[in-house]
């Protein structure tokens, strides 16, 4: 099960309506072993998740490292973004979980 999906539960108000705690996103430093790319046509935030984590559902980390240069509405990504792929991914997961507990 994806990880953020463990942490998205939902709650009752007092008026006994459902709604959906609101997920907290670590902030991701920067790291010598970062990767650094240019994107291309066709790229998403899914696919380059899975091509770098092989796991689909971490698509959120890319996105959150880079908050002024990808929007969160969308997987697709405009070609010739310069990008960046954090390589921390256990701590990054890690620090998500202890946020969100």
């Amino acid at each position: 099960m994806p990880v953020r999906t463990l942490y998205g539960q939902t709650k009752l108000n007092s008026d006994r309506k459902r709604y959906y705690k609101a997920l907290k996103y670590p902030e991701i430093p920067l790291s010598i072993n970062d990767i650094y790319l240019i994107t291309t046509t066709g790229d998403r935030l899914d696919l380059l998740a899975n091509q770098f984590y092989k796991d689909v559902d971490l698509w959120w980390i890319i996105a959150t490292a880079n908050p002024s240069i990808i929007r969160r509405d969308s997987l697709n990504l405009k070609s010739g973004l310069e990008i960046r792929i954090p390589a921390n991914k256990d701590e990054i997961i890690d620090r998500f979980r202890i946020l969100n507990e």
